[in-house]
């Protein structure tokens, strides 16, 4: 991990948007070493340069830019965030340890704290299975703003929620409009915005920005893969925009199927009786 690359060999690998390290041990690191890794810029009106353990990885990385997730070997990473083109041997904007863990999906994120503060916070990202039907829903608060609570289709899904904690849930998927607004009041902060949450993935919603500069936001990050098989009972249903309508008639029809085995056997057992 002390092992040092280039800028340019970093963008010759399409690396310049991620945390990474060069050299033999990441050629050779097993699979099962690595982590999936992103990086979110949410700190407001301030394009930096972003060092990994002494290397530029991320030269003018603008406010609002999220890089897509990449397999990067386990470990800790010593990050430091400069203000674009300052003297990478000076004092950084931000500065903090990562550990990023073997097989974990993390999202390394540069926001401002409830107070308006810069700083660094890492995230692991739920990646297991979903049910059928259903998609993963995830909110992180890492504005500049008090508590919030996050409502979809006008209902609170989470409530007090404060920078810079996260909050998970599981719902049918489909298109939701989201907004947040702040803790205990319909004084709305950010959105409404229209979520499309697909079947099996985990959405992650990131409220960023600052309330005092009125630069509040959302940012939404989506992962797949976390699809589950249908369920016994519904494995043969075929789905559709009726399926709403059609399930009581269908479940009907299961139970009347039932009722007739019920009645075959007693009358089976009536003769043998006989």
């Amino acid at each position: 991990m002390n092992s040092r690359t280039s800028v340019a060999a970093a963008t010759s690998l399409g690396v310049c948007g991620v945390l990474a390290l060069g050299g033999a041990a990441t050629a050779n690191a097993a699979e099962d070493d690595q982590a999936m890794v992103s990086v979110f810029h949410a700190v407001p009106g301030l394009t930096v340069d972003v060092y990994a353990n002494g290397d530029e990885l991320i030269p003018d990385f603008e406010p609002g830019t999220l890089t897509e997730p990449q397999s990067l070997p386990a470990g800790s990473y010593d990050l430091e965030v400069f203000q674009a083109g300052a003297d990478p041997q000076g004092e950084p904007a931000l500065q903090k340890t990562v550990e990023v863990p073997a097989g974990a999906n993390a999202t390394v994120v540069a926001h401002l704290d409830a107070d308006g503060e810069p700083e660094l916070n890492a995230f692991v990202n739920d990646t297991s299975k979903v049910a059928a039907g259903d998609s993963r829903l995830t909110v992180r608060h890492v504005a500049a703003a008090p508590a919030v609570d996050v409502r979809a289709g006008g209902q609170p899904v989470f409530k007090g929620l404060e920078n810079p904690k996260e909050d998970t849930t599981e719902v049918a998927a489909g298109t939701v409009a989201a907004d947040v607004v702040l803790a205990g009041t319909d004084d709305i902060a950010i959105g409404p915005a229209d979520l499309d949450l697909k079947e099996g993935t985990t959405n992650i919603v990131y409220a960023w920005g600052s309330a005092e500069d009125d630069s509040l936001a959302l940012k939404t990050q989506t992962l797949s893969g976390m699809d589950s098989a249908p369920s016994g009972v519904n494995a043969g249903f075929a789905g559709g925009a009726n399926d709403a309508d059609a399930w009581p008639a269908y479940a009907a029809g299961v139970g009347l199927l039932a009722l007739a085995g019920v009645l075959g056997a007693r009358r089976l057992a009536a003769r043998h009786r006989g």
